[in-house]
């Protein structure tokens, strides 16, 4: 299921994708009687029950009626809202790493972003005065309920789902300090789409195909079975560190193909945009500014 969050009136409501549409899931329950979740807190809070209510209400769901929108006519926000964490994954793909000149992590090399880090797709990016800024496609995975001390083979239990990400990186900034910080938690530096896509259209995180455009000009074309550590292992690891809970975020690494790992560094440039497609998933685009 593909769950999207749609900016109405200042606020977001909780839509889902059907076929080639998408259904408002306030009006078709308030129009068909059924109840389901129509926000994002709302569906973090009821979990796997309103994934279920959900399907049930597709299947009554009318391709004429009022509840049925366009995707090209609504305004898409970010398909996970700004959760009480974000902690990402860096040097996370073997080919990555050594594009890097970068020691191989023995362990998850950990480091945060903050919620005014989120963005949505399609939502201009501003790198106005910045001068090493650098994209990174990510998959991003959203937990579903409250994980400490979990072990791999049950981590992926407290996923939701997954999402595509951009981990944007203003790389001087990065790496004037031994903290990686202050590079990746600029305004909107973590574009995150266009779906929510839940766990059943997802078996395995760690056998999908990962890709992104700069421009139209393919950059990045990998594999998340090249993860370092899977996404099982990173919850785990993560989760014996700090207790974990529904909403928060896990940006799991990027593939080789970045600017950083090339010999002629020319960085994004106002005007640039960045698409990343994760297999499943759809594809998020952002325009810098």
């Amino acid at each position: 299921m593909k769950f999207l969050n749609v900016k109405e009136n200042g606020d977001y409501k909780l839509a889902v994708k059907h076929g080639e549409s998408v259904v408002n899931l306030a009006g078709a329950a308030k129009e068909l009687g059924i109840t389901v979740p129509t926000s994002y807190s709302e569906l973090l809070e009821q979990g796997p029950t309103a994934i279920a209510n959900v399907a049930d209400l597709l299947s009554s769901v009318s391709g004429q009626a009022s509840y049925i929108l366009s995707e090209s006519e609504i305004d898409v926000g970010p398909a996970a809202l700004p959760p009480a964490k974000v902690v990402c994954v860096g040097l996370n793909y073997l080919q990555h790493a050594i594009e890097s000149g970068l020691p191989v992590p023995k362990e998850p090399l950990l480091f945060n972003k903050f919620d005014n880090a989120i963005a949505a797709h399609k939502q201009d990016v501003d790198i106005s005065g910045l001068t090493q800024v650098d994209y990174e496609s990510e998959l991003a995975v959203v937990i579903g309920k409250q994980a400490k001390r979990v072990s791999t083979e049950n981590a992926l239990d407290y996923v939701l789902g997954y999402c595509n990400a951009d981990d944007i990186s203003e790389r001087e900034m990065q790496f004037r300090t031994g903290q990686w910080m202050l590079g990746k938690s600029l305004d909107h530096f973590l574009p995150i789409g266009p779906y929510l896509v839940t766990t059943d259209e997802i078996p395995n995180p760690n056998d999908l195909t990962i890709k992104g455009w700069l421009n139209g000009e393919l950059r990045q074309d990998s594999h998340t079975s090249d993860m370092i550590f899977s996404v099982a292992e990173c919850i785990s690891y993560i989760s014996n560190v700090m207790t974990l809970k529904p909403g928060d975020i896990i940006i799991t690494g990027t593939p080789f193909g970045v600017i950083f790992g090339m010999e002629e560094k020319v960085w994004m440039q106002p005007g640039d945009e960045y698409t990343v497609e994760i297999e499943g998933l759809g594809k998020l685009s952002n325009r810098m500014k």
